[in-house]
């Protein structure tokens, strides 16, 4: 479950309310892909702007679509014991594992991090996924306090944030050399997956395959199969897509590529973020065209 491809998809809404119809369509589109698992309420599943009721709703459906494949939830808020509610709900719904991010809206301590994974390892039996992104909790974890959280009970897998071609393989030996062996790497940042995948990283949990699994798979195979060269060369054919994620984030553009797609209803993000304007959406539109996606 914490190795391989790992499916991040969106939470569409409608009216201001969980479009349910739509999210459950995408959790199928992944059911029958070769993704291997799905990882609901993530950055991309926009779990910070859901009610707690909202995402355990989300969870159930999740689960009722999923078919065979692992299901890992978020459960990341600004309280522990919103956690640990959050959690409570993944784990009536079936979720195979968690994912946490230390959401706060006051700067977190190193200190106030670790006790937060400690709690919730205490809590529960599901194993957890480090959730590391500094781009939307503005708190960067060190190499130490990797090693630290590693070490409680029920760790699985630390999500690292992109690396740089230069550094992916100093960066990955660096982790691996502070964590217990059975505790995987995952790599975050779509356009730097191939990299951290090459470099040694265990799995990749990604935005793009969340809506686009096909492209995804096919790196993630590459690299299984030791095809570096073809791995590389998918990556670098999706250039124009990783470019506008680059530009306007990836949630931004995945949820255009899906409304393009008619996959989700337009305006499916939650307010106040706003989708990309019409100018954009058309840039979109063309790259969806040009590398012949969905």
């Amino acid at each position: 479950m914490f190795t391989g491809l790992s499916a991040f998809p969106l939470t569409p809404l409608q009216n201001d309310a969980v479009d349910e119809a739509s999210f459950s369509a995408l959790v199928s589109r992944l059911a029958e892909s070769e993704v291997d698992s799905i990882a609901v309420l993530g950055s991309t599943g926009s779990y910070a702007y859901l009610s707690p009721e909202e995402r355990g709703r989300v969870v159930q459906l999740a689960a009722a679509h999923k078919g065979s494949k692992p299901l890992i939830a978020g459960v990341g808020a600004l309280r522990t014991s919103e956690v640990l509610a959050n959690v409570r709900s993944a784990e009536e719904a079936g979720a195979a594992g968690i994912l946490l991010a230390p959401v706060s809206y006051q700067v977190l301590t190193d200190e106030d991090v670790y006790g937060l994974f400690r709690d919730v390892t205490d809590a529960t039996d599901l194993p957890v996924i480090v959730y590391d992104n500094p781009g939307t909790t503005h708190f960067t974890f060190s190499t130490a306090l990797y090693g630290r959280i590693a070490e409680l009970p029920g760790i699985a897998s630390i999500k690292i944030p992109p690396v740089s071609p230069a550094a992916a393989a100093a960066r990955v030996q660096a982790v691996r050399a502070v964590i217990p062996e059975h505790v995987t790497l995952g790599i975050s940042g779509d356009a730097a997956a191939c990299d951290g995948l090459n470099a040694g990283c265990d799995a990749w949990y990604s935005a793009v395959a969340g809506t686009l699994p096909e492209p995804a798979v096919r790196i993630v195979r590459a690299v299984t199969e030791g095809r570096y060269d073809d791995a590389a060369a998918e990556s670098a054919r999706l250039a124009p897509l990783w470019e506008l994620f680059a530009e306007h984030g990836s949630v931004r553009v995945i949820a255009a590529v899906a409304e393009e797609l008619g996959l989700v209803q337009r305006n499916c993000l939650p307010l106040p973020v706003r989708g990309l304007g019409a100018r954009d959406r058309l840039r979109v539109a063309g790259v969806v065209e040009e590398l012949g996606l969905g």
